[in-house]
């Protein structure tokens, strides 16, 4: 396969970037769109210019941090993968292929396709975790929790902050992976005790760090590779209603 690549090139949070077409021939359909990407960098080397700087770790679809757009898509044109799951097969030869980091005030790009998603990280320190000591695991039957609360927790704790949901919003607002850290520790026995401080600290942080409001258009749940529901945000908005007349 041929494929035409129009890559965002940046080289630093404080320059001005833009699009560069790069031509790459012996791409196969079998290549992950990771793998053509090393393709690219290869030639790129060999020719002495700079590689392309994109992020990846696992390269299993856990860890997020593999998100960029691809034909103004997040992750490209399936529903529900990550970028490292997306195939070369579902382009054809001579295809072009536009490729773009995420695009919101509070990832800002640090170099090419890599944004700074360290805001998520500070939403996370007020809060998302429980505080008091467990000690060793306790026997898996010792705290007896409905199977329909523990679905609905391990559904919201499938989160992987890849951050499609804010890339792909029109607000560019985090409520999808904040709502989806306080409620699953809010649905669990374990988190009930700090669960009013929760919301209220961590949605506060979700503001400060200048993610846009949440208007409930449900493009976040579609982009979302982990397939978490937006109803997780109505429920978040409940919680924090009720925390701040709590308190």
């Amino acid at each position: 396969m041929e494929i035409t690549f129009k890559i965002w090139r940046q080289n630093s949070p404080k320059t001005k970037g833009k699009i560069e077409a790069y031509k790459v021939d012996g791409i196969t359909e079998d290549m992950s769109f990771l793998e053509a990407l090393d393709h690219l960098n290869e030639q790129l080397v060999l020719k002495g210019e700079k590689v392309i700087a994109y992020e990846y770790d696992c390269r299993e679809g856990i860890c997020g941090q593999c998100g960029i757009f691809i034909n103004g898509r997040a992750h490209g044109p399936h529903d529900h993968i990550t970028t490292c799951q997306l195939h070369m097969r579902s382009f054809k030869d001579g295809d072009t292929i536009i490729v773009e980091p995420w695009r919101a005030a509070s990832f800002p790009v640090i170099k090419d396709l890599i944004v700074d998603r360290s805001a998520f990280d500070r939403i996370i320190e007020q809060g998302a975790y429980i505080s008091a000591k467990t000690g060793t695991a306790p026997e898996a039957n010792a705290i007896l929790i409905p199977k329909e609360i523990s679905d609905k927790a391990m559904n919201a704790a499938a989160c992987i902050g890849c951050g499609a949901c804010v890339a792909t919003c029109k607000n560019s607002s985090a409520a999808l992976f904040t709502s989806a850290k306080i409620n699953h520790l809010n649905n669990l026995p374990q988190g009930k005790a700090e669960a009013n401080n929760r919301v209220l600290k961590m949605t506060k942080q979700m503001e400060q760090e200048g993610f846009g409001s949440c208007t409930y258009t449900g493009a976040c749940e579609v982009e979302c590779p982990e397939n978490i529901s937006i109803l997780n945000i109505a429920e978040m908005n409940a919680r924090h209603t009720k925390a701040k007349l709590l308190r």
